[in-house]
C-alpha cells in the first residue's frame, strides 16, 4: 500500500465514522455516562497529544527546554492567565532555558 492510499483509506474511515455518529439516536446520546465519557476522552486525547509533543524527539524521550516550559504554561493556566500570556511566557522560559550553556 503506497502513502496515498494510506491515506484516502484513513480519509474514508473517518467519514464513515462520522456518519455513523448521526445515525445513533440522541436519546442514547444524553446518558449521562456517556456524556461523562465523551468529555473525558477529548481531555485523554488532548493530555496524550500535549505528552507526545513535548517530550518526543523522533524514537527517543527527549528532556529539555520545553518541559519546564509546559509546567510554566500549567501553572499560568491554573491561574487563569489569558491564553496570549501563556504562550509568550512559556516560549520566554523556553528560549532562555536554551541559552544556558
Amino acid at each position: 500500500m503506497t502513502g496515498w492510499q494510506i491515506v484516502l483509506l484513513a480519509a474514508v474511515a473517518c467519514l464513515a465514522l462520522k456518519l455513523v455518529g448521526y445515525l445513533i439516536p440522541a436519546k442514547v446520546l444524553e446518558r449521562p455516562v456517556i456524556a461523562r465519557t465523551a468529555g473525558l476522552v477529548t481531555v485523554a486525547l488532548l493530555a496524550a497529544l500535549v505528552a507526545v509533543q513535548t517530550l518526543a524527539s523522533g524514537p527517543s524521550i527527549a528532556l529539555d527546554a520545553r518541559i519546564p516550559a509546559l509546567g510554566v504554561a500549567a501553572i499560568l493556566f491554573a491561574l487563569r492567565v489569558p491564553f496570549v500570556l501563556v504562550v509568550i511566557a512559556a516560549a520566554a522560559t523556553a528560549a532562555l532555558l536554551r541559552l544556558l550553556p
